[in-house]
């Protein structure tokens, strides 16, 4: 099936959404990707991120990201979240390409300082947009399908506007090292593609627990998820109230000459939040993860993870083979 059949089947909802420019993307790129510096540093020499380095193939794993996303958002309706210390990677990453809109952070104050300042960004333009976030230290091979499945979780969005939906994937292993998701309930969704409630989030359980979250349908969480920017937005104010009140006073300076300076004061006396942990297990809104079907997912957080998956996909290099913990 091609992408446009893909996308035609999950409904013309989605199709009329990403046509609209209510639609956003938010590629997460901030990370200094710290757990693979090692297996960085062996392969090219050097401390960059991770995101910005060819893992896979000849393509770094933000471009791999944004060509992925960009199946479905152009790059006008894409929003790359960054760190100021990286303005060197974006700008060889880019050169001549078209580039997406990219807010460079001027510190890293986690996940939720991200994700609530391109939600803040995004419904100062747009204030009925929807927004998928995406890492961009993911591996996945059935790219089309993916964002095919993504359109499908936008359209319920639309539909029911409340929801914050993440994509979960389909464990084959009880991996210790990612956070799960205990679905509960259905919600809504197809026979084919359900969306179930979100009963319980378990992060990097133990080995028993991930056995028997392997054994009761329990799933990855991709960190992939979809909502109203306004949600996230309401969401943050209600969980993370000191954070999101220092990224609330940036509205005031939006298109300023004083924009710049405002947000360095903001992140100077921000707290650090991590988005799962204080946002989305305290989250008053209603949450639900959406199973991916039949695709390979991978997050590339540590060397070990790396290197084993490629291997067993064949995709192995010298350079990678020599490469010792």
């Amino acid at each position: 099936m091609t992408f446009e059949s893909e996308l035609r089947s999950g409904g013309e909802q989605a199709t009329e959404l990403s046509r609209s420019g209510s639609l956003w993307a938010v590629v997460l790129a901030g990370g200094e990707g710290v757990r693979l510096r090692p297996l960085v540093r062996h392969l090219y020499g050097d401390e960059r991120p991770k995101q910005f380095s060819p893992l896979l193939g000849t393509r770094t794993l933000l471009r791999q990201t944004l060509d992925r996303v960009g199946l479905l958002m152009p790059p006008e309706r894409t929003l790359v979240v960054a760190l100021q210390a990286h303005a060197r990677y974006l700008d060889r990453e880019f050169g001549e390409r078209p580039r997406p809109h990219i807010l460079s952070q001027p510190e890293d104050r986690g996940t939720a300082a991200a994700i609530l300042l391109a939600a803040r960004w995004i419904e100062t333009r747009d204030p009925s947009a929807t927004m998928v976030c995406f890492p961009s230290d993911h591996l996945v091979l059935e790219e089309a399908a993916f964002m095919a499945h993504v359109a499908k979780v936008t359209a319920f969005v639309e539909r029911e506007p409340q929801w914050i939906v993440l994509l979960g994937a389909p464990p084959s292993q009880p991996e210790t090292e990612y956070g799960w998701i205990e679905p509960g309930p259905r919600a809504g969704g197809t026979v084919q593609r359900p969306i179930y409630r979100i009963r319980r989030f378990r992060e990097k359980p133990s080995k028993e627990v991930a056995e028997a979250l392997l054994a009761g349908g329990g799933l990855w969480n991709t960190f992939v998820l979809g909502a109203r920017a306004a949600v996230l937005l309401a969401a943050g104010q209600e969980c993370a109230p000191a954070l999101y009140g220092r990224l609330a006073r940036l509205q005031a300076f939006t298109g300023s000459e004083h924009e710049r300076w405002a947000l360095r004061q903001a992140y100077a006396l921000a707290p650090t939040v991590n988005f799962s942990r204080s946002i989305l297990e305290a989250c008053p809104h209603p949450l639900a993860v959406s199973p991916l079907p039949g695709i390979t997912w991978c997050d590339l957080g540590s060397p070990e993870r790396v290197v084993n998956v490629l291997t067993r996909l064949g995709l192995s290099t010298p350079a990678l083979a020599t490469y010792t913990a």
